[in-house]
């Protein structure tokens, strides 16, 4: 009850921000510049970096290696059925966005992902025409109504943030997400919470397995890694909240996918 009435709370608050904040592109880019973004934290934000740094040399780089060398067929079918959960969360930022149209695509994909595509393992959606899928989250949600990126945060093992969409995230624990919802919040007999983190984990090793060498490039000729991370992030996350694959600023982001922070 409680958790409902939070998250009854949290979708009045997006509403009266979507009212008073409107369309406007022009104030969402600039609230959204990279250069604007403030490292507030800065020293715990390096500290984290470097933690989750030695995570990935002793967990996610091993087990991305070797879920790279696994069957083509078979990390298509993760990444798709990770993409399927993934709706769960899209869907409801759809609509909170206005976007109803795409709400009801991305209905219909999750529906026929889930049964005819054997729970998302096979993207018949996209065999059937309907349009490319692009993540939304509650993040780029408050994002598109005004508000803007606040400090960028550091997280441990989930990694790049900033406060405004660290809070955002909160969303999916209080109700936002329907996976987690049917997983840790209602253990039932055929999910538990253990295949929420197992989702979460995969989705990580899947990551790190689609970006390994741009990642170890990026590394190898930076300067200064966690900057240069930094930047890349940022850039990345006000694309996906313009929804536009314009190359922003100088550097080209092109091989760094989503990363989960949501």
């Amino acid at each position: 009850m409680f958790k409902k009435l939070l998250l009854t709370t949290f979708i009045l608050f997006l509403s009266v921000l979507n009212a008073n904040a409107g369309s406007d592109g022009e104030l969402i880019l600039k609230k959204n510049q990279p250069s604007e973004v403030k490292d507030c934290f800065e020293s715990l934000n390096r500290a984290t970096f470097a933690f989750n740094q030695a995570l990935d040399g002793v967990l996610f780089k091993p087990a991305a290696s070797m879920y790279r060398i696994l069957p083509a067929p078979v990390k298509v079918g993760v990444s798709n059925s990770l993409d399927n959960l993934s709706n769960l969360v899209t869907i409801p930022n759809n609509i909170l966005q206005g976007d109803l149209k795409m709400a009801g695509v991305n209905s219909g994909r999750f529906i026929v992902n889930s049964t005819i595509g054997i729970l998302g393992l096979i993207d018949v959606a996209k065999h059937l025409g309907m349009p490319e899928y692009e993540k939304e989250d509650y993040g780029q949600s408050i994002a598109k109504m005004g508000v803007g990126p606040g400090c960028y945060l550091v997280l441990p093992v989930l990694g790049p943030s900033t406060v405004r969409d660290t809070a955002a995230s909160f969303a999916n624990f209080i109700g936002g997400d329907a996976w987690y919802n049917i997983t840790v919040n209602n253990d039932t007999q055929y999910f538990s919470d253990f295949d929420y983190y197992a989702s979460r984990v995969t989705s990580g090793i899947d990551f790190r397995a689609k970006n390994y060498d741009a990642i170890d490039n990026l590394e190898k000729n930076s300067i200064d890694f966690y900057a240069s991370v930094k930047s890349l992030y940022l850039q990345d996350r006000q694309q996906k909240i313009l929804n536009t694959n314009k190359i922003i600023e100088t550097q080209d982001d092109s091989d760094w996918e989503e990363i989960e922070t949501q």
